[in-house]
């Protein structure tokens, strides 16, 4: 009890708070110390279970105009603005999308400046190598080289520190209240960043938005995302963005754990083969585009479909083509016998196949690229990758709707500062990650802009933070825009 009651009377004179200790968190606390002020991070995990859904990462996407040490090829500003067009269909701050993909030019050799790691870019990922930066032992590596930078530096993190309650003042935060190992603590600071995270691990929070079908949702990441943080400053009065259904939703193998699965739940043979819902039924064009674009998709509509539940079926010629799974597939000889073992109308799903497969035109396959390997007058169509099913043995997933994070937030402007209703901004109070990212991902998800995100929005609110309160009455800098300009 000592040595608790010292750790707790070390909790003053801070400039910085963070609350969260996930990519966005630690970016933010390593840009503040940076900017000279004194930081304490609270993390509401046990230190086993820090950094959130960080430890399930494994990349970030990177704009750059010419190949790098980790990315291949170019990925120009306006490659990666489409690719968010395309995933939001236009659900999207265009001011806020355009800074964070010009700063992301900068993320690799900025993480690199603190013991973080990448991979080689990669070759045969259906073009991830020329889009994205690989974690050299995945996103837990790089939590841990952040951790250990921040202890080097002096950053204070206290583990089992669950933030229940904000005292703010006419936009001006003040304290907060959390729960340190159990006991009911009041910690303040000169500025607040949250990096949080959403609420997908609040289940009663999920089904206010979704209804019943919720309890039929797998969380792919950390259960400490309970969005009290956020509930609390929307509470006070801060403004929203984005819709309380929407989020980074996957499909993933049915036979995934409720919490804390990961990226290794996910599947990625949904492109190669055809994809039926319990009743045996065919409901979207599997082969729209390339899966890290599209791959986001298939979580919400596979909610959409009877008790949440979809099967993908394959043949062996789509084996080795795609990336290997946790759980391995149902196995027959026959499309009928893998029916019956799924518990699927077995008639139906013959059917459904059967239909495809004469729907199935020639064409030259390459699942590296849009190929023109399609169906005709099959509704709905498969647009690419359409290959007939027709060589035993036959392999299926069974699926299930995989939520990684809430895209519902704060609304920030381009110094990561909090905005209230009517837009007035916050005094000191800075936003970073999941918490903020329905500015940039008003739906749908391209793989790996989430740490691009975070990292980005880590860094500024960290600098607007320590600047803020070291400097409470100085001119702003963002680093990455010479003007500021509205968030709306």
């Amino acid at each position: 009890m000592k040595h608790l009651e010292k750790s707790m009377s070390d909790l003053s004179g801070f400039d910085v708070l963070v609350v969260g200790g996930g990519n966005a968190g630690l970016a933010a606390a390593l840009s503040a110390i940076e900017g000279g002020a004194k930081v304490l991070l609270l993390e509401s995990a046990p230190e086993w279970f820090r950094a959130g859904n960080s430890r399930h990462t494994r990349d970030l996407r990177c704009m750059h105009d010419a190949p790098t040490r980790v990315m291949s090829g170019a990925y120009t500003e306006e490659d990666f603005y489409k690719d968010v067009l395309s995933v939001t269909q236009g659900k999207t701050n265009e001011h806020l999308a355009r800074m964070t993909i010009r700063a992301s030019t900068e993320c690799t050799d900025w993480m690199g400046s603190y013991g973080v790691r990448f991979q080689k870019a990669l070759g045969g990922t259906l073009q991830l190598g020329r889009t994205n930066a690989f974690f050299l032992g995945g996103g837990k590596a790089m939590m841990n080289a952040y951790y250990d930078a921040a202890e080097r530096v002096g950053i204070r993190v206290v583990y089992n520190a669950e933030v229940i309650a904000l005292n703010v003042k006419d936009g001006e935060f003040q304290s907060v209240t959390a729960l340190i190992d159990g006991v009911s603590t009041e910690v303040g600071a000169k500025a607040l960043v949250v990096s949080s995270g959403g609420f997908e691990s609040n289940l009663e929070w999920l089904k206010e938005a979704w209804g019943p079908m919720a309890d039929n949702f797998l969380i792919r990441g950390t259960a400490y995302n309970k969005g009290k943080v956020l509930r609390c400053l929307l509470d006070l009065g801060m403004e929203s963005i984005s819709d309380a259904k929407e989020g980074h939703m996957v499909a993933i193998d049915g036979r995934s754990p409720k919490f804390d699965g990961g990226i290794v739940t996910r599947l990625d043979c949904v492109s190669l083969g055809v994809v039926v819902n319990n009743k045996g039924e065919r409901f979207y064009d599997e082969g729209e585009d390339f899966w890290p674009k599209r791959y986001a998709i298939w979580g919400r509509l596979v909610a959409e479909q009877p008790d949440q539940v979809g099967y993908s079926f394959i043949d062996s010629k789509a084996m080795g083509k795609f990336m290997p799974t946790l759980f391995k597939p149902y196995e027959a000889n026959t499309i009928g016998d893998l029916a019956q073992q799924l518990k699927l109308p077995v008639d139906v799903v013959e059917a459904t196949i059967q239909a495809y497969n004469a729907a199935v035109q020639p064409g030259t396959f390459n699942h590296e690229i849009l190929d023109d390997c399609s169906t005709t007058g099959l509704k709905p169509a498969k647009s690419h990758w359409a290959l007939k099913l027709d060589k035993p043995p036959y392999y299926a997933y069974p699926l299930k709707p995989g939520l990684t994070f809430t895209y519902l937030g704060l609304m920030v402007n381009d110094r990561a500062m909090v905005l209230r209703k009517g837009g007035e901004r916050t005094k000191n109070i800075f936003a970073a990650g999941e918490i903020m990212a329905g500015n940039i991902l008003g739906m749908g998800y391209a793989a790996g802009i989430g740490v691009t995100i975070g990292t980005v929005f880590g860094r500024i609110a960290g600098r607007e933070a320590a600047m803020q309160a070291l400097h409470p009455k100085g001119t702003s800098v963002v680093v990455q825009e010479v003007a500021i300009h509205a968030a709306r």
